[in-house]
């Protein structure tokens, strides 16, 4: 009998653990979605507070976007296929200086040509990251990795919010974030990453999550209502 009551007593006090556990779960996922949601909702108010500047060149949509803190965004989009080709950021210093131009999408500023024999010139087989999206997913190419595909490991670090890619033959390593992802303050889904390697490039790629691909479609819509003029500088700061 009293065998009988204590395994039921066990039985009871373990079915309210797992219920109490499966509570405190539900909540810690809501309040994480939560905060991803106002994240999402900043950033989209962010960009429709802005100032914009748009301007139809050389087959490209170029957008300038001033923001209320005095940063700027620049874009450039592909008419045809309305695919992100280059997006870069200049901020203000503490003092409100402009800083130079730094690139998150598209092809890295070309090195200054070196005017004598005597300053070292940047080695072309040098690996060389770049950033370039696709509709559906964050892409990244690193080119002159001479290694075969079996040589890389490419994972995703939750904890540090970051992608990790190295080899075994410790040749080489790179760790770096996704701003899209910081500015949204979306967590990281290890399925979502995938890579291959052709040609000496390595190629990662890593899906946008629906609230990206929600974002990224509003925000071309109202790009496209942009009169953008013919010819000009998307660097300018006008309305």
């Amino acid at each position: 009998m009293y065998t009988d009551v204590f395994i039921y007593i066990c039985s009871y006090l373990s079915g309210y653990v797992l219920t109490w556990v499966a509570m405190v779960t539900e909540v810690v996922l809501c309040d994480r979605d939560a905060s991803g949601d106002m994240a999402v909702q900043s950033w989209t108010q962010s960009l429709q507070s802005s100032r914009k500047t748009a301007l139809i060149h050389d087959g490209k949509r170029k957008i300038h976007f001033l923001f209320t803190d005095g940063n700027e965004m620049a874009e450039e989009y592909d008419l045809k296929t309305d695919e992100l080709i280059v997006r870069k950021w200049r901020n203000k210093s503490t003092l409100g200086a402009q800083g130079q131009w730094e690139v998150e999408v598209g092809e890295p500023p070309a090195s200054p040509v070196a005017s004598s024999d005597d300053v070292i010139k940047e080695n072309n087989s040098n690996p060389l990251f770049m950033r370039t999206d696709t509709k559906s997913s964050f892409q990244w190419r690193i080119r002159n990795l001479p290694y075969p595909k079996d040589v890389f490991s490419v994972v995703v670090e939750p904890s540090e919010k970051c992608i990790i890619i190295k080899t075994s033959n410790k040749k080489y390593y790179k760790k770096f974030s996704v701003p899209d992802m910081e500015r949204s303050e979306l967590p990281f889904d290890c399925s979502a990453l995938s890579f291959t390697h052709a040609n000496n490039t390595l190629i990662v790629s890593y899906k946008k999550p629906k609230e990206i691909l929600t974002l990224e479609q509003e925000l071309l819509k109202e790009l496209k209502k942009l009169k953008g003029t013919g010819d000009g500088n998307v660097d300018c700061k006008t309305q």
